[in-house]
């Protein structure tokens, strides 16, 4: 059973987490959410749409100008404050691999802490272990926050996938952090080429075999505009493909963009595997 706030989920439940950048040159919003009304309206569509988890992020993941933990903490911490108030229930996730922030977030309510830079910063987890929340333990093939791979290889990708994400979390569970509430994931795109996230989607069913509940974070990354020669704003149905095979897989916990296509592509795939019944039932029947 995977616990993150007030909130259980089953083994089989896929849960979404959608993303809220609290960022003026995120990506794939361009800073659409980095106002407070449009992100706060964002989290109510979210809700409303089927995410049971808000992850709220201050820097993006990409290089750009360079944003102290002071700053980080401006853009998140009185959010999380203001989510925590306006929606008791939801998970609030905050993405940020800085122990400072991490500490500061969750004196504010953070839920679980989505430290997507692989453990850069040793004290995140202690944090987490100190206020009892939720750990995301991420391969980032070794990278430094916000830089770009380039010409890196592996002997095996998956094995160093597993090799520093069950170590994260091994650690983090040791140092007091609740083991029903780490996951891990592969880190798509982080310290990886495509053909690598490709291989570390294929080879999925190897980190469920862990028994660790796993997340992935596909939502309109390069490695689907790779494959399919697509640009940022043309990748929703790669990442809804990409989003099936990962659910058919085992994959538990997908961070997303998309949360109403994401609801529907894993309702799908869990009537197919049997773990929902459909919505209704006429067909045949009348």
């Amino acid at each position: 059973m995977l616990r993150l706030g007030r909130r259980e989920f089953d083994p089989r439940e896929p849960v979404i987490m959608a993303i809220v950048n609290r960022t003026p040159d995120s990506f794939y919003d361009q800073g659409a959410t980095f106002r407070d009304e449009p992100a706060l309206a964002r989290v109510e569509q979210a809700v409303a749409d089927g995410a049971a988890i808000i992850d709220i992020g201050g820097v993006k993941a990409g290089p750009g100008e360079e944003v102290s933990s002071e700053e980080e903490a401006r853009r998140t911490v009185g959010f999380v404050a203001e989510v925590r108030r306006r929606f008791p229930d939801v998970v609030i996730s905050v993405d940020t691999w800085r122990h400072e922030v991490g500490e500061a977030v969750c004196e504010a309510g953070a839920d679980l802490l989505n430290d997507a830079w692989g453990g850069v910063d040793p004290r995140l987890a202690e944090v987490a272990a100190r206020y009892g929340v939720g750990l995301v333990c991420t391969h980032a093939g070794g990278a430094r926050p916000r830089t770009r791979p380039h010409r890196v290889t592996y002997d095996d990708v998956m094995a160093d996938i597993l090799r520093v994400t069950v170590g994260l979390a091994e650690r983090a569970v040791a140092l007091g952090v609740p083991r029903e509430s780490v996951l891990i994931d592969p880190g798509h795109d982080f310290g990886k080429n495509t053909r690598h996230s490709l291989e570390a989607t294929r080879r999925l069913p190897e980190m469920v075999e862990t028994g660790w509940p796993v997340l992935v974070s596909l939502s309109n990354k390069d490695f689907v505009g790779e494959s399919l020669d697509r640009p940022v704003k043309e990748r929703v149905l790669g990442t809804l493909a990409t989003t099936a095979v990962s659910a058919w897989l085992g994959a538990q916990v997908y961070r997303v963009h998309e949360v109403a296509e994401t609801r529907q592509v894993l309702d799908m795939v869990a009537a197919i595997a049997g773990h929902r019944q459909p919505a209704v039932a006429r067909r045949g029947l009348a």
